[in-house]
């Protein structure tokens, strides 16, 4: 399906999603996150690794010390990966892979801290609408790199790894787990059309990675009964696993989310409800195993 240009587009808040005919009494859709985006941009540092075979990657780095985390202490590593079309937006991307929020200071301090990663993938769009250069294989070695040297420029202060993502990123997210099973400790693919092979997945399962997988049921573009349904029993059967397949997608007001830009994808856009750390505005968890967040959960994993 070939993305819209969604920076030339209004959304459109009033076409009725196809989804809306199962909401139950009392239930309501919501178009827009509750919290406040496009603000800390400024908070991560731009760099560009070099790499002949995909071109030169721009990625953006957050560092919790530079802005006031203790010297002498280790801090997880976050990389997040976008969704096909979010590079095209430069620094915005920031915002659209979910790791914006990760940088504020009230999730920094439920973290305990925290370095953020974002690359981008050298996206661009064709005349005939299509996209190309979005997550593929050929970037898996770049993108390891690219952790690698953030990790050994603050070596002092490195912890727990992880790496999540949404949509294609939770593609890659997956990718970059199946080609380095034992490096990371913690990963939220989101939102994927793929699911490794049993195989692979059972040597995931095997590595000690903890993993949050997050796909909502009514997913306008990776259909639930599609990608998860064959494959629940075995996803819901792997080690350290949290399996977070809500009914709806949510805003952080309690609406069910509805995000429209030429196609509908509130359902898809898992991620927005991921960045709002999975509490509602009321504070009320999204699910109890995950009772303090996606926060929490990296506090918790960190700490082991």
């Amino acid at each position: 399906m070939p993305l819209p240009e969604f920076s030339k587009l209004t959304q459109n808040t009033t076409a009725v999603p196809r989804w809306a005919k199962y909401m139950k009494d009392g239930e309501f859709i919501s178009f827009y996150p509750t919290y406040k985006s496009k603000i800390y941009f400024d908070l991560f540092d731009k760099y560009s690794h070099p790499c002949a075979e995909t071109g030169d990657i721009t990625y953006y780095v957050y560092d919790p010390v530079k802005h006031g985390a203790a010297e002498d202490k280790k801090y997880p590593v976050l990389m997040w990966l976008h969704g096909a079309s979010n590079s095209l937006d430069g620094v915005k991307c920031i915002m659209c892979c979910g790791a914006e929020q990760y940088a504020s200071e009230k999730y920094q301090r439920e973290m305990g801290g925290a370095y953020i990663i974002v690359p981008l993938a050298n996206e661009k769009r064709l005349e005939n609408g299509e996209l190309e250069g979005t997550w593929c294989e050929a970037y898996s070695r770049p993108i390891k790199e690219i952790y690698d040297k953030v990790c050994a420029e603050h070596e002092r202060n490195i912890g727990k790894k992880f790496v999540m993502g949404a949509s294609s990123g939770g593609y890659f997210t997956w990718q970059l787990l199946q080609d380095y099973t034992d490096y990371f400790d913690g990963a939220i693919p989101i939102s994927s059309g793929y699911v490794p092979p049993d195989q692979e997945l059972d040597t995931i399962s095997q590595s000690g990675v903890s993993l949050i997988i997050a796909h909502g049921r009514h997913d306008e573009m990776a259909d639930f009964d599609e990608c998860i349904l064959p494959r629940l029993e075995k996803l819901q059967g792997m080690k350290n696993t949290v399996c977070f397949f809500p009914e709806w997608v949510y805003n952080g007001d309690g609406g069910i989310s509805s995000v429209n830009f030429g196609i509908e994808m509130g359902q898809h856009c898992m991620i927005n409800w991921i960045q709002s750390n999975l509490i509602f505005d009321s504070g009320k968890p999204a699910d109890q195993r995950l009772a303090n967040g996606i926060t929490g959960w990296i506090k918790e994993i960190s700490s082991k």
